[in-house]
């Protein structure tokens, strides 16, 4: 019997598909929670969902956004300005590479 060990644990879908889509982006570039869903969406759909069966990924993306700048590998913005992923926002955000990543 082979022992498999792994000392990385495996990064959600999620995570990886925003991380993806960054990294396509380009540094300086922002992508919207909804493309992600959208893109989510895309991979995950069966024939016969509805056109906006995205909205169902839409609480998974935010949840692994907030997860992800919590560790400081990406950027929650508002209005072009990061915001503290620990402290309560609202409104419309784009995702982005931190800004030390940028220069």
């Amino acid at each position: 019997m082979t022992e498999i060990s792994s000392t990385t644990p495996k990064r959600d879908m999620v995570a990886e598909l925003i991380l993806e889509m960054l990294a396509d982006a380009g540094p300086g570039n922002t992508i919207s929670p909804n493309d992600v869903a959208r893109a989510l969406a895309q991979r995950r759909n069966k024939p016969g969902d509805p056109p906006d069966a995205w909205r169902r990924y839409m609480n998974a993306v935010r949840q692994q956004a907030l997860h992800l700048a919590r560790k400081g590998e990406i950027e929650i913005q508002r209005k072009g300005v990061a915001v503290d992923p620990n402290a309560p926002f609202r409104g419309l955000v784009k995702l982005a590479l931190p800004s030390a990543a940028r220069t």
